[in-house]
């Protein structure tokens, strides 16, 4: 068996007597989304910000391609490559979305922003950028500046940023939010198949997403991981369903 993408081991993390995340491990695969769903103040995002490096643990480690990544914050966790949405440089409103994530692609390559030159010249940079728009479903939108995008529309510009600096794991926290049923269905057919490239650690409450996409689910409740298994597995867990699906399983 190959070893993990990404490994969470024994992760904790108190707030005086609240317990944020208890004990919690779980892991990522090659190839593979694994979605971490969970009820309002369940810990996720503490359990995110731990991963990311923008919160230390009191204790548990968190390896990345097998590199224990103690003491390295967020900047150099992403350098690593890894790779979250809300981590993404801040789309500057008064751009075009073509022009946000041609700035994204010269960061990653390393190029200067050349703000006082025309880079719409630049061909491949344009046709570059473009196709990650045209992924994300924002080709036709590619002119209008991001103020003018709506709020589901940022997110998927949100994705293309992240796609413009190649991580080798993403983890998105609810890139649904906002979507209308034509824009989750474009993120869904997306995600399934960006897995392929890195694999997808998902925080989302749309559980249509959750099962349509999921290969593991955790269930997070109280800071602790309750439950870790397959969507029928998870569909079907008595203590899943009373303390967080109900009738949505």
């Amino acid at each position: 068996m190959t070893n993990p993408v990404l490994e969470i081991k024994n992760l904790n993390k108190s707030f005086g007597a609240l317990k944020a995340t208890d004990d919690v491990s779980l892991t990522l695969n090659a190839g593979e989304i694994h979605a971490l769903i969970g009820p309002n103040g369940a810990g996720k995002s503490t359990l995110i910000k731990q991963i990311c490096g923008g919160l230390s643990s009191d204790s548990g480690s968190v390896s990345f391609n097998g590199m224990d990544l103690a003491g390295l914050d967020v900047a150099s966790r992403a350098q690593l490559g890894l790779g979250r949405t809300f981590q993404i440089s801040s789309v500057i409103l008064e751009f075009s979305a073509l022009r946000n994530v041609m700035l994204a692609v010269q960061a990653n390559e390393g190029s200067s922003f050349h703000f006082f030159k025309n880079v719409r010249r630049d061909k491949q940079l344009v046709e570059k950028a473009t196709a990650m728009l045209e992924r994300v479903g924002l080709k036709d939108r590619a002119d209008v500046s991001a103020a003018e995008l709506s709020h589901g529309e940022r997110r998927q510009l949100e994705m293309a940023l992240a796609l413009a600096l190649e991580p080798k794991a993403f983890l998105l926290d609810e890139p649904m939010a906002g979507m209308g049923p034509e824009g989750s269905k474009q993120l869904i057919s997306f995600l399934a198949e960006l897995k392929n490239e890195a694999p997808i650690l998902l925080i989302e409450h749309d559980m249509d997403a959750v099962f349509a996409l999921a290969d593991r689910i955790s269930v997070l409740v109280y800071g602790r991981v309750i439950a870790t298994g397959s969507v029928e597995d998870i569909r079907n867990n008595p203590a899943v369903r009373e303390a967080y699906l109900g009738e949505t399983a």
